[in-house]
């Protein structure tokens, strides 16, 4: 494994310098124009989510800002904390901007999204491997990703890992539902939405879908912008690679296995160099970009400076609310 994880860096550092080594060819104009559209991709699936929570709480004032500098916030973050850190922050801000709201039924609102995530995730992967360049999961195990490496590599270990985390979900849950009453009652008021078909295909579906066609078209301008040539294939493929990544978010936006995966998917497309500068290039920029427009939302929105301080605020609420609860007993 410390052999994997070793060739992993060694692999990433190489596409670094690839990058650097290839700036003066980049289009800065298609890359601008990514850029922005995948800000506007994320604006679009924040706007979803308001009215998911707007469905949950059809009493409560919410402001479309705050749930917009909480999504943005927690996807820039997302990008530099491993293991989906940044979606504490979502839950934290979204339950101090919406009135009355609870975790839970936050929690509810945030898994709504996976809806449409799971259709299209369907349809990209079915068409990312009968095209001949996209590995097979068997073949994941020889990729210089460590993380999905080991994954793939023991696979046993996984199907343990995996019923074990199912196992931990149910009884979590369980746990739950015994010490507060409510706490189903909570999660169903999150996916209110999901009971009027027509108002989450209206509401929350048709945004996502607005928002995955500026997804698609900026991944387009992005690989103009490194010269592997935009082209419907080419970015149904990399939204292939996005969402084995997602599935395996150790790194933060699952940067190696994002890496590994475009460098293989891409090799017969373009010289070997520009491929490995698109694959960090790519990252690099989408980055940059969420990370610093969740900063400016954290700051210009919540008066917030740092992630810590968000962990700070959050860790104060939950003590302030065992307190209220002992003195309720």
């Amino acid at each position: 494994m410390h052999a994997s994880i070793a060739s992993s860096v060694e692999s990433f550092a190489d596409a670094v310098g690839s990058f650097f080594d290839s700036l003066s060819a980049v289009g800065f104009g298609s890359l601008a124009i990514g850029a922005a559209i995948f800000l506007l991709y994320l604006t679009l699936r924040a706007r979803a989510f308001f009215h998911t929570l707007r469905a949950a709480y059809p009493t409560e004032r919410i402001p479309f800002r705050r749930i917009w500098g909480a999504y943005i916030a927690a996807y820039g973050f997302n990008n530099v904390i491993p293991a989906r850190g940044g979606d504490v922050i979502k839950l934290f801000l979204v339950k101090q901007s919406v009135p009355n709201a609870t975790y839970p039924a936050v929690a509810a609102a945030v898994c709504v999204e996976g809806v449409f995530d799971l259709v299209m995730g369907v349809f990209i992967l079915s068409f990312a491997f009968t095209q001949g360049v996209f590995p097979k999961p068997p073949d994941f195990a020889s990729l210089e990703a460590f993380d999905l490496a080991f994954f793939a590599g023991h696979p046993r270990f996984t199907l343990f890992l995996l019923t074990l985390l199912a196992i931990a979900a149910l009884v979590g849950f369980a746990v739950l539902s015994q010490r507060v009453k409510a706490f189903w009652a909570r999660v169903r008021q999150g996916l209110t939405i999901l009971a009027d078909r027509r108002r989450y295909m209206r509401e929350v579906f048709a945004w996502q879908l607005a928002g995955w066609c500026c997804r698609f078209t900026a991944f387009w301008f992005l690989l103009e912008a490194f010269n592997v040539g935009g082209s419907v294939e080419n970015v149904l493929l990399v939204l292939g690679v996005n969402a084995v990544a997602a599935a395996v978010p150790l790194t933060p936006g699952g940067a190696g296995v994002q890496q590994a995966l475009l460098v293989k998917v891409f090799a017969g497309a373009a010289a070997g160099a520009t491929v490995a500068a698109y694959s960090v290039g790519q990252q690099i920029t989408i980055a940059a970009t969420t990370l610093g427009a969740g900063f400016v939302a954290l700051v210009a929105i919540f008066n917030i400076r740092s992630f810590k301080e968000v962990l700070r605020m959050g860790k104060e609420e939950r003590q302030a609310e065992k307190a209220s609860a002992r003195e309720a007993a």
